[in-house]
């Protein structure tokens, strides 16, 4: 028999978000020990590279796509499956860090649903505008501009309950204020890229969602286009 008051020392984590950890973790896992010479021989070595060719996301590729109005899933899918692959090791360690702990206050405080809506679709658009943005030929890898939406659905939480306590609501930015000016530290001393881009675009998507997702939203929403 199992207790009925027994409370587990650490909370279960929301299913959604152990899957897609699970998917990214399990790539990562492959690759860092076909580097390590552990699996896959000789020629695991490239196995990184590979992944990157085929499941990484291409602006040129995809300019090549609009211009030509053309969209073929053998490429279209790498909106999606870019964010499962990483640089390395670190590259993909600080991605779930922040993959778990937001990913389990946006899906407990959203649902499950709108926790996968959010991480998807802020990676996908993030990798979009960034497309149309720049002309960049460096491929995008990485789950960064999803965990980014979920930054985006943290502060519009903190937002919200700012706004219900009186408080100043600018404070809700703070994570982002930070992360940003950790990337221009980074940028001023080392070669940084661009993808910080794409991170800042999922972060707008993800906080531009909750105005949907997030509960009681969505009613807010339609009565104000009612009442107009």
């Amino acid at each position: 028999m199992t207790d009925p008051d027994f409370q587990p020392p650490v909370n279960p984590m929301p299913a959604a978000v152990t899957l897609v950890f699970l998917a990214i973790a399990g790539v990562e896992a492959g690759l860092s020990l076909a580097e390590a010479g552990i699996i896959g021989g000789p020629g695991a070595v490239g196995w990184r590279l590979a992944m990157i060719r085929d499941y990484g996301f291409s602006g040129d590729m995809f300019d090549w796509m609009i211009a030509n109005w053309r969209f073929p899933l053998s490429e279209l899918h790498r909106v999606v499956s870019y964010s499962l692959v990483h640089l390395g090791f670190t590259h993909a360690i600080f991605a779930v860090v922040l993959l778990l702990a937001l990913g389990k206050m946006v899906a407990e405080a959203m649902g499950q649903i709108a926790f996968l809506t959010i991480f998807f679709a802020s990676g996908i658009f993030g990798a979009v505008l960034y497309a149309l943005v720049l002309n960049d030929p460096v491929w995008l890898v990485g789950a960064y501009p999803s965990v980014y939406g979920l930054i985006g659905a943290y502060s519009f939480v903190m937002w919200r309950k700012l706004s219900s306590l009186g408080e100043a609501q600018y404070r809700a930015f703070s994570l982002i204020a930070v992360l940003m000016g950790i990337q221009l530290l980074w940028g001023v001393f080392f070669e940084a890229g661009t993808q910080w881009l794409a991170e800042l675009f999922g972060f707008f998507v993800g906080f531009g969602l909750c105005f949907v997702l997030a509960p009681g939203e969505w009613a807010k929403l339609r009565d104000r286009v009612r009442h107009r």
